[in-house]
């Protein structure tokens, strides 16, 4: 009969920036790819935020995997059902060096914006509620509140941040159960999330990511 052991050791994890930390610096967005997604190629998608004033940096999801079969593209992702709750512990303390890792190389007066796309809300918004990362606003693009958040750390932590729910209308990931699943935790959260849709499906949109740098 076997049994189960647990172990900690030195881990070495990579993420991708736009930009160069330094006191030009405004804003740092953290941001968190979807299900599948590599940094590398997540972080393009910000380009329009590139520039003297934004920092943009996209932490990598620990798992990897091959999209199709047992070669060809790989994806990373934030954790699965197996071993769900010590996947979560990781990566928040990950995220958490990361972040202090950038912070402690900025102004003290930045704007920090939490992002997460798809899988990555659920991802940011744990990191969000669960750890002492401190944060301006946090921005949940097609995904939502995972349903269990810690209720009274997670009102404690985001009241009276401005919290954004952003997706496509076409969004075939969003079912109606989801919308409703999404309004139901915000509300358990007393978290009323600015709404922002769009023509398109699961995707990020470059002119709504400009509007939203200049908010």
């Amino acid at each position: 009969m076997s049994t189960e052991h647990r172990l900690s050791f030195t881990y070495q994890a990579r993420y991708h920036m736009t930009g160069t930390p330094g006191k030009n610096i405004e804003h740092l967005w953290l941001v968190c790819h979807g299900h599948g997604h590599l940094a590398e190629y997540f972080i393009k998608q910000f380009k329009c935020l590139d520039d003297e004033r934004h920092l943009i940096v996209a932490p990598e999801g620990l798992s990897k995997y091959y999209l199709k079969g047992f070669t060809g593209r790989v994806g990373a992702t934030w954790m699965t059902r197996e071993d769900r709750l010590n996947d979560i512990k990781n990566y928040l303390t990950y995220l958490k060096a990361v972040y202090d890792d950038i912070r402690s190389q900025l102004p003290d007066n930045i704007k920090v914006t939490l992002f997460g796309f798809s899988q990555g809300a659920a991802t940011i918004s744990r990191f969000a509620t669960q750890t002492q990362v401190v944060f301006d606003r946090l921005i949940l693009w097609a995904g939502i509140f995972p349903p269990d958040l810690p209720p009274l750390e997670s009102i404690e932590r985001i009241k009276d941040k401005p919290v954004y729910w952003i997706y496509g209308r076409q969004d075939p990931f969003l079912s109606a159960g989801v919308m409703e699943e999404q309004t139901r935790i915000a509300e358990s959260l007393q978290v009323t999330p600015r709404i922002i849709s769009f023509e398109g499906e699961h995707e990020l949109q470059e002119e709504i990511l400009a509007e939203l740098s200049e908010l």
